[in-house]
């Protein structure tokens, strides 16, 4: 059996130091690492906002008529550029808007998959260069509601929301006969 050593020798003893010192960083770096992970996770799902926000913009820009069916294709391509985030509160609208001479903006048509469909003939505000005094423009929104994977950093769900605006292609101004 081994003698027990006098309390004064405890005093220089430094075996086990450098465990006490890791349990006490231990909890800041893993808050640091998830940290990292839930920011770029974030970013990433936000510039896939933008992404699908100018995706359906842009796709509709490119013809000069549109149906309310193709535009339902094109919502399923705004949500397969989210992937591999979940689409579940994904909400995206599609708008053609027209200025009148006067350079007033107003709805031509509009279709909503999540968000509702703006009403036709609604003034709506754009940036001042987007649509020329009796011209027109294709305006695709997207809003997305981001939850955190770990829910430390980010505990509360971030919506993210995005307008993108786009000059028709083909024609003056896009169709939509049925909407």
């Amino acid at each position: 059996m081994t003698a027990p050593r006098p309390r004064l020798a405890l005093v220089g003893d430094t075996r086990g130091v450098a465990a006490v010192e890791f349990a006490m960083i231990a909890p800041l770096l893993l808050l640091l690492y998830f940290g990292s992970v839930e920011a770029t996770q974030g970013f990433m799902a936000q510039q896939k906002v933008t992404h699908t926000a100018s995706a359906i913009a842009d796709l509709v820009a490119q013809d000069s008529t549109v149906t309310p069916a193709q535009i339902n294709d094109i919502f399923a391509v705004g949500n397969t550029v989210m992937y591999p985030n979940s689409t579940a509160t994904l909400k995206l609208r599609v708008s053609s808007l027209a200025a009148d001479a006067h350079g007033n903006v107003t709805v031509a048509w509009s279709e909503g998959d999540g968000l509702a469909a703006r009403a036709v003939g609604s003034a709506v505000t754009v940036p001042g260069s987007v649509i020329t005094a009796g011209g027109s423009a294709i305006m695709g929104e997207s809003q997305y509601t981001y939850s955190s994977v770990f829910g430390q950093v980010l505990p509360q769900p971030v919506v993210f929301n995005e307008t993108y605006y786009v000059q028709p292609r083909v024609t003056t101004s896009v169709a939509c006969p049925t909407c």
